[in-house]
């Protein structure tokens, strides 16, 4: 099945059930699919051909969600760009992934006007909450062609990062999505119509999370706001049963002082991911909110659900004597091999550490014009993760740390050479390195270490400063240490094994 056919499946079922919500607005699914189809057609009266890419810019927005969904009825490649990264690196993305028509949210119209210098191959801009948008439906009918069924064509184009902080193009099948339905409801049955609070970007997580639901009628509420209140209100007034969010986001509402005032009653499913979560944490949450967090384990390029920790796991953990399992990511699921393999492709056996490499249906196509970035991923017959785990003799795998620099703050990826470009241009700086190190908040917070040429200073603030004007919050480092030497090898490299050595020491956990 295509990705529009679990939204029809729900259309059919469930026509009048709301499909969309903003928090005081519904639209229905029947609603939607009109919608949808006009969408459809409209780009394909730009002559667009089949396997075009399509980009939405926009916060998390009802009609954000509507073009998507209009944007695989009509053939056509979705490449989600994330509203929340530095505008630079969305321009790379756009680009890089070929996108020919791009609709927008509104707060980012004073953007256009840079995306048209910086991505020529964009013919068509379209604002989302704007008349125009409106005007530009009622042109078209409400009934697009039905494309043949096509399992092993890209339906996704998500950017994920590489080694050198540039990113890739991942390419996601139809098949790929069936694939990750098909674990998401064996692991997570669903005995009623869902209600989906899409607080996290639904260009990541969040949004894959809600396909599986469309077909029972899901309501995706989209969060006008990211005030944890609000989302701790929203969560009894429309009696979510479904929420993802990255243990950052986890940490904030527990600290939140109203966290004791709502009902959170209607939880099926607290899913956590992205990052690492602390355990002390986890056993808070699971009081707080009930028997309902959720782990799984995957990446843009195996995507979601190659590993699940199910609310049982979780009881069962905190109830036997196994409290260490909290911090494992749970078992493999159903439809995927996940197994530990060291540098010369040996799969390892039970309790040895090495690289996690998964193989099966949740797997990309490969990286969108990029053979030999593709080829290093699948080396051996697996795709290698890049993460270094351990599996225990009752199958629970452990990710303890990460072969590469790549830092995951708050379910976001860092890469420190972006930043150590960014610091390296201040004239105080004579070098520096860039490293995730522990953070209660974040998981992994971004630190740079900093040396200065001879006779300068420079305070922390302002380098902090620089590295958010060029590229965002996320990425600038939340501390900085200033340090007379770093260590280096003997043909000089910085070593930031030891720089982060010091940092972690005493943690069973490296990441």
């Amino acid at each position: 099945m295509r990705l529009i056919d679990y939204f029809d499946r729900g259309a059919d079922l469930f026509p009048e059930r709301h499909c969309l919500h903003d928090g005081t607005q519904g639209w229905t699914y029947r609603e939607v699919r009109e919608t949808t189809h006009r969408v459809a057609n409209g780009l394909l009266k730009t002559g667009l051909p089949l396997g075009a890419k399509a980009a939405v810019y926009s916060p998390n927005h009802a009609m954000a969600y509507a073009a998507l969904l209009g944007i695989v009825r009509a053939g056509l490649i979705w490449a989600p760009v994330n509203a929340r990264n530095a505008l630079e690196e969305n321009l790379f993305i756009l680009d890089n992934t070929d996108v020919e028509f791009l609709f927008y949210h509104s707060s980012f119209a004073d953007y256009v006007a840079r995306i048209r210098e910086a991505c020529p191959k964009i013919k068509t801009f379209l604002c989302l909450d704007d008349p125009e948008f409106t005007a530009w439906l009622s042109r078209f009918e409400a009934a697009a062609p039905d494309l043949a069924d096509a399992p092993d064509d890209v339906a996704m184009l998500i950017s994920s990062g590489g080694t050198t902080g540039r990113p890739k193009g991942v390419q996601i099948t139809n098949r790929v999505i069936e694939t990750m339905n098909s674990i998401f409801w064996a692991s997570m049955p669903i005995e009623q119509p869902p209600v989906h609070l899409m607080v996290a970007p639904m260009t990541h997580a969040a949004g894959v999370c809600s396909f599986p639901l469309l077909p029972y009628g899901g309501t995706n509420i989209f969060m006008g706001t990211a005030d944890p209140g609000a989302i701790l209100a929203a969560i009894e007034r429309h009696k979510v049963t479904h929420i993802y969010m990255p243990p950052t986001l986890i940490y904030i509402l527990l600290a939140h002082p109203d966290i004791g005032k709502y009902d959170y009653s209607s939880l099926r499913h607290l899913v956590y991911a992205s990052a690492p979560m602390s355990v002390d944490k986890l056993v808070e949450a699971i009081k707080v909110f009930g028997p309902v967090l959720t782990q799984t384990y995957g990446q843009a390029e195996a995507c979601m659900i190659c590993t699940f920790f199910s609310p049982k796991d979780h009881v069962a953990a905190l109830e036997g004597n196994n409290r260490h399992r909290l911090a494992s990511c749970g078992k493999p699921t159903p439809l995927m091999r996940v197994e530990v393999m060291d540098d010369e492709g040996r799969l390892l056996p039970r309790g040895q550490r090495g690289e996690i490499v998964v193989r099966g249906g949740l797997v990309m196509k490969g990286y969108y014009k990029n053979p030999q970035a593709t080829a290093e991923a699948s080396t051996f017959g697996w795709h290698h993760t890049g993460d270094i785990g351990v599996i225990d003799e009752d199958g629970f795998v452990y990710i303890v740390d990460r072969k590469k620099d790549m830092i995951i703050s708050g379910g976001f990826n860092v890469f420190p050479s972006e930043v150590e470009q960014v610091l390296w241009s201040h004239p105080a700086v004579q070098d520096c390195a860039v490293i995730g190190v522990p953070d209660e908040k974040w998981g992994e917070a971004v630190k740079a270490v900093v040396e200065l040429k001879p006779g300068t200073t420079v305070e922390e603030a302002e380098l902090i400063a620089l590295a958010k004007e060029k590229l965002g919050g996320v990425k600038a480092p939340k501390s900085i240490d200033f340090v007379a030497t770093l260590p280096r090898s003997p043909v000089g490299k910085v070593l930031k094994k030891d720089l982060r050595a010091t940092y972690w020491a005493g943690r069973d956990r490296k990441i």
